[in-house]
């Protein structure tokens, strides 16, 4: 329906990423796709079945700890139904609205990205 989930981490080891928002995904394995990783990720952390559709824009950002390069696509979700193993709480939200929650900073360029588009 337009929505956009947005996924809230619980404790982290990182105080300026604990109780913020952030995308669901992982980290690509060797010889995977982008795509692919995302479906596989999805699956794992929330029994969550999506079918990628494009690509949004990738986004280079320094944590004080780490860094962090993350790839946005923009999918289209089997159902609303899934598991949450790793985050807290999430909510689905209008694009418009997405700037309104307290996102991990490298996720935040994706939230105004999105919250520009229209789908």
């Amino acid at each position: 329906d337009g929505r956009i989930l947005c996924m809230q981490k619980g404790n982290t080891r990182f105080e300026y990423t604990a109780h913020h928002y952030e995308f669901p995904g992982g980290k690509v394995e060797n010889g995977e796709t982008e795509s692919a990783a995302l479906q596989r990720e999805l699956r794992e952390e929330m029994n969550y079945d999506v079918q990628p559709v494009h690509h949004l824009l990738t986004v280079e950002h320094a944590y004080p700890d780490f860094d962090i390069t993350l790839s946005a696509w923009i999918c289209q979700a089997a159902s609303k139904d899934f598991c949450m193993k790793e985050h807290e709480s999430f909510q689905w939200l209008r694009p418009q609205d997405l700037t309104k929650l307290n996102w991990c900073a490298a996720d935040l360029p994706i939230a105004e990205k999105i919250s520009q588009e229209s789908f």
